[in-house]
This record gives C-alpha cells, structure tokens and sequence, in this order.
C-alpha cells in the first residue's frame, strides 16, 4: 500500500468532516439559522485556509523551532513552493479547520457573523498552530518528552471544547433558554429542540466515516499495534460503545433512550479515541468508549442545567471533556506503557502535563480573544434579529429550505413582558357579547404574545401557520446580485374568543406586547359572534368560554 497517497485521502476524509459538522449543527438547531451555520461551516475553513498559509503553517511546522515553543515564519509556501511539502500542508491545514469549526455549534444562533469570522481567523492563524506545534513538530516541547496525541484528542478537540465553552460564556444563551418558573420563581433551563434529527443524524454518520481518515491518515504501517488495520478497529470500538452506553444511561435515567444524546454519545467516542487510536487495543477502547458514553450525557446535563451555559450541540461535552478524557485514557491503557498495562505512571505524568499546557494555554488566550471581540466589535446580535432568525439578518436569506412552509414559534425570555400595569377587571355576566380576536403577527412574537395573554386571563387559543404580504409586499432582498420578487412571508395567526375579559383590556395588552416600532408587528382584527358552543358539555355562550 502506498501510505503517501494513502495520507492525502486520508486528508480528504477529514475535509469531508466539514459537511458532517454543518449537518450536525444545523439539525440540531433551528430552521431558521441553518444558512447561517452553513455559511460558518465554510468561511471557517475557507478564510482559515488563508491565515493558515500566510502564518499558521510556518509558525506550527516550521524547521526553525524557537525552545520547543513557536516556529519562526518563513513563509515557504509562497517564496519556495517548490521545495515544500504539500502534503503537510493539505493534512495540517484541515486538522485546523476541524478545531475551528467545533466553536460554531456552541455559539449558533445568537452570534455576529462578522465576529466568528474573526474569531476563527485568530485561532487559524496563531492559537492552534502554536499548541499544535508543541504537540506534532518534532522539535516542540510536548513531543520531545514523550506526548501522546495521535491524532487531536488534546491538540484539536480540547481546544475546540474549551474554545466553545469560553464563546458561549461570554456570548450568554439564546433567547427563551432559561426562565423564571412561575410556580417556584426559579430560573429553570427549557428545551430547544433542533429542527431536523435526521440530518444531524446523518451529518454523525458523516463524521463517524471521516474518522477513518482523520485517526488513520498519519499511519505508516497496515500490521500491528499502531498500524491501520489496528487504528480502523479502535475507531469504530470506541464510538459504538459510546453511543450503546449513552444509549442506555440515557433509557436507565430518563425512562426512553434518547436519540440526540445516543448521537451525541458516537461522536464522545470517537474523541476519546482519537489520542490514544493506534496505541490501544480493542480492550482499552472499548473501555474508553463506554465511559465517554457516561461522561457526555453528564457534561451535557451538567452544563445545561447546573451552569446554566447554552451550548445547542454539546460541543464543549463532546470535544472538551472528552478530549480530556481520551488524552488522559492513553496513560492508562497504552498496550506501551499504559498504568493497566504494567507501565507505572511515567506516561501518566506526562499526559497530564500536556494535556494541562494546552487546557492553560486555550483558557488564557480565547478569554483574551473573546473578551477582546465583545469589547470592541461585539459578539451578540440585536434581539430582533436573533428572533427573527439570522438566515434573514445576517445574510438575507428568507429561509434555507425555500418552497416549504416552516414555522418557529421561537421561544422568547418571557421575564421580559410586562403586563402587571392593566388591572384584570371581571365586569361582565352572562349575555355579554361574544367577540373574536385574530392577530396576525411574527412567529417569534408568539411566546411573548401567549404569556401576556394569560396573564390577564385568556388561556384558549387557536395558532395557526399562514403565509402572506401586506401593501409593502416585504422587504427587497436580492438573491445571487439579482433582486427577489415579492414573496409571501411566514407569519403566525392566533385567534381567541372572549367574552369575561373586557375587549379593550385585551386589545391593549395585544398593542403593547407586539409593538416594535416596524414594519411586520402585526394587525389586529376584531369581530362580533353571535354564538359558541361547546360540544362536550352542551354550554353556550358565556358558560362555554369558561373554564
């Protein structure tokens, strides 16, 4: 077998990895930010490509090694292009972009497209490659003691974790993540569910295959401990007991197997895997999987729930704890010089050393870096724009699946709504008019709109999904440079029937909940009925609206 071309397919399996994370990421979250995932997905590592070639490369691989630390600049790539080596340069190079596209999950749907870009651009450029060198370059400082990180678990996942954790720190949580439980006042974490398990499932399976390439492409050998037969064979142990392990924690915990965690659950397998993938056999991986299995469903929980960080993907869970883990597993389970295999501690010690370093370094410089954006560029989108969606915001983009009728009635931070100035008044009696109320708004206004409501004591609703323009038949977008005929916009239409709670209260709080100020608040039509009936009980009129 030809391991060089072997190692450049290897290196196209790994860039093919970037679609698995754009599915993964855009499934798991809402419809209306999946062409702004995809769009991350592909400046990540088209614009990493570039800072990459101008510095990060020479900087991470280059022969002139500063005291194991930092490769001085040369800039071959441009000034001796005959004499480089392409190779390296493909392999490392999309070994970068993995690392940089791990942040875009954690912080989707409520960051600055300009502002991931900049990060991205920073971490391409100068953090990865610095740790990445230490860990790969012959002459850095971790690879001379003896590090162990075949392929990524601490260099690229853990930094990617940590990265992701820091972003969404300082970012905050999506709109309606956390909110005030109105029966213990306790601020509690609600569900978002993503959009399309499908293909984020499929964009896991995409991964899982892309593995392949990213554990085995570095191998120099087909036989062996350490060869590709051996590194396959770890790589599809580790995630397989992952997934069965989050599978049943997850049925054990919750009374059903979930499937999202179980997805998530393969790809903490792999993770783990990836540092200690030719130096285990299918023993310690099958251990080290089971556990990471554990250990993601955890980390999720904890992260959503206890610290209150709105991470959509679980991505510090799988990439950064996981990393952790996987680093540390190979001092333990190394058929050469593992603690479970009669190897002491030595190579313990120093896993724990360089996983340590690159934890250190991470923290300190992506504070900085995050720190510094929301200070001077910002990192958060406007309110409006996050309800809104930033497929629209952010690129203009009316939706990503066009032709189809999508409706996210968004969560929305419901501590927000005020409504305690309108004094809830029972004046009526039986007899009183009837009249229906139909509100035609936008689906991101719905939640807001639905407290509001119920706080002045209208519990019953119909919401129905509907299509529509009105005079100023929407925005002008254009679409390729060429401008996009009107087309009907995705609006939300709630109707309710009173008769108890007086009109003119309603209409108020109605008036009061939705105004913004532009154009798409909303209308409100009102109509007189002459009857209602409820079916089951034989009531009508007054007696028939009450509970």
């Amino acid at each position: 077998m030809d391991f060089g071309i072997w190692f450049l397919i290897g290196a196209a399996l790994v860039f093919f990895m970037q679609v698995g994370f754009a599915m993964v990421e855009s499934g798991f979250t809402r419809a209306k930010n999946a062409g702004n995932i995809i769009m991350k997905n592909l400046m990540d590592f088209s614009m990493g490509t570039m800072v990459f070639a101008l510095l990060g490369f020479s900087i991470m691989m280059s022969d002139n090694y500063v005291m194991g630390i930092i490769g001085i600049p040369n800039w071959d790539i441009f000034l001796d292009y005959a004499n480089l080596d392409w190779a390296s340069f493909v392999f490392n190079v999309v070994f970068c972009a993995t690392t940089a596209t791990i942040v875009s999950g954690a912080m989707a749907e409520r960051t600055k497209f300009s502002s991931y870009l900049i990060y991205s651009i920073i971490l391409s450029m100068i953090i990865y490659p610095i740790e990445a060198g230490w860990v790969w370059n012959e002459q850095g400082w971790l690879y001379q003691i003896g590090f162990i990180d075949f392929a990524g678990s601490a260099a690229i996942h853990t930094v990617g974790g940590i990265s992701a954790l820091i972003g969404v720190k300082f970012l905050g949580p999506r709109i309606g993540k956390y909110v005030k439980d109105p029966k213990t006042g306790q601020i509690i974490a609600k569900a978002i569910p993503g959009h399309n398990l499908t293909i984020g499932a499929l964009g896991v399976f995409i991964l899982w295959f892309g593995w392949y390439g990213f554990n085995g492409a570095a191998a120099t050998t087909l036989d062996g401990i350490g060869g590709l037969g051996s590194i396959f064979l770890t790589t599809t142990v580790a995630p397989a007991a992952a997934s069965v392990t989050a599978m049943f924690y997850t049925w054990k915990k919750n009374g059903k197997p979930d499937v999202s965690m179980s997805l998530n659950g393969a790809l903490a397998g792999l993770v783990a895997i990836t540092a200690g993938c030719a130096n285990l056999d299918a023993i310690g991986a099958l251990i080290v999987g089971a556990i990471a299995g554990i250990l993601v469903v955890v980390s999720v929980e904890y992260v959503d729930i206890k610290l209150k960080l709105d991470d959509p993907v679980g991505a510090f869970s799988v990439h950064g704890v996981n990393g952790i883990w996987g680093t540390l597993a190979v001092g333990l389970f190394s058929v050469d010089g593992g603690l479970f295999y009669g190897g002491g501690t030595d190579l313990l010690i120093i896993q724990l050393i360089g996983i340590g370093a690159i934890c250190a370094w991470t923290i300190v410089t992506m504070t900085i870096v995050f720190a510094g954006i929301k200070s001077i560029h910002g990192l958060r989108v406007t309110v409006e724009e996050e309800e809104v969606g930033l497929d629209f915001s952010e690129h203009a983009l009316a939706s990503s699946y066009a032709g189809f009728v999508l409706g996210d009635v968004a969560a929305c931070d419901t501590t927000s709504v005020t409504t305690k100035d309108i004094p809830v008044v029972d004046n009526s009696r039986p007899g009183e008019p009837i009249t229906k109320i139909t509100i035609v708004t936008k689906h991101s206004s719905f939640n807001k709109l639905k407290v509001a409501l119920e706080e002045i004591g209208i519990n019953g609703m119909t919401v129905t999904q509907v299509l529509g323009y009105g005079i100023q038949k929407g925005r002008p977008e254009y679409y390729r440079g060429t401008p996009i005929e009107a087309t009907l916009l995705q609006k939300v239409k709630i109707e309710i029937v009173i008769c108890k709670v007086p009109v003119e209260e309603a209409i108020a709080t109605i008036k009061s909940t939705l105004y913004t100020g532009h154009i798409g608040d909303g209308k409100i039509f009102i109509d007189s009925l002459i009857n209602v009936y409820r079916i089951s009980t034989g009531e009508e009129g007054y007696d028939a609206l009450q509970d």
